[in-house]
């Protein structure tokens, strides 16, 4: 086996399981760290357009879920994507984009995802199935939480790349390989349950920017993102579980807290969570 990065053939395999497909191990290149499946044949583009993330799709529901990721995104890009044409890869329920078409010239998404369809043209949003079928280019590319399900995550990254235009900017959010409950804690509990078989590839600063090298990309910046408080953390070494922010956070967070625990896990790189910014 050969890293898909680096092209490197020494690797070694990680703590944990993936909870949804025991028979796939979890492994990490010795020499740049991208960490990836033991296989990818289970998951292809057929996976996704017959809704096997979702078998049952409730849209008001899924929102509700999204909606504080969608809005904290959309706060952090909105004087990115103000007055600029915005292509969102891999926009699941539309809801960044629910945010982005107030503010930016033309706002659409690409999604495979068949179901989702409909929904699109209720919103009055612009869908496409596939990059391929987009003539034109965009000021912004977005993609959150969508590069770590991709089989060839360079080659989509390059295909970004030709619908930019000349300042056009890729703008990338994914789970971060380096979370702290893995890398500094070593919670086995979690390291049985944050492994799923849709997440093919996780990253680091690093890998990341090894990737951007390789698409001929530039990286602008790097940001270190806790999505999940001290609260959920303390709860998965007490209990062993998810969910302490719901149980826990109301006497345990606040927003100077999670502010200073959030900018401590950044200084080592342990955040749950990396958005990156490329340019050409």
């Amino acid at each position: 086996m050969e890293c898909t990065l680096c092209s490197s053939t020494q690797y070694k395999k990680r703590m944990g399981s993936v909870r949804d497909n025991k028979d796939l191990d979890i492994y990490e290149c010795c020499d740049c760290g991208l960490v990836f499946l033991s296989n990818h044949d289970h998951i292809d583009e057929e996976f996704y357009k017959e809704s096997n993330m979702h078998p049952v799709i409730d849209f008001e529901k899924w929102k509700i879920d999204t909606i504080k990721d969608d809005k904290r995104r959309f706060d952090f890009v909105s004087n990115i994507i103000m007055n600029k044409s915005v292509l969102d890869f891999g926009s699941g329920n539309a809801g960044f984009l629910s945010y982005a078409k107030e503010v930016t010239k033309y706002a659409c998404g690409v999604e495979l995802e068949k179901a989702v369809k409909d929904y699109y043209e209720m919103q009055r949003i612009d869908l496409f199935s596939k990059m391929d079928d987009i003539k034109s280019k965009f000021d912004v590319i977005t993609s959150f939480h969508v590069l770590e399900h991709l089989q060839d995550p360079l080659k989509i990254l390059k295909q970004m790349k030709t619908k930019l235009n000349t300042e056009g900017k890729i703008i990338v959010e994914v789970p971060n390989a380096n979370d702290a409950l893995l890398s500094i804690y070593e919670n086995d509990a979690f390291s049985n349950f944050t492994y799923w078989s849709c997440h093919l590839y996780l990253y680091t600063d690093f890998t990341l920017r090894l990737l951007a090298k390789k698409a001929d990309l530039k990286v602008d910046f790097v940001k270190h993102i806790q999505r999940y408080p001290l609260s959920n953390h303390l709860h998965w070494l007490s209990k062993g579980k998810p969910g302490g922010d719901k149980i826990w956070g109301s006497f345990i967070d606040s927003g100077e807290l999670n502010t200073a625990y959030e900018n401590q896990l950044a200084s080592v790189g342990a955040t749950d969570t990396l958005l990156v910014q490329f340019s050409k």
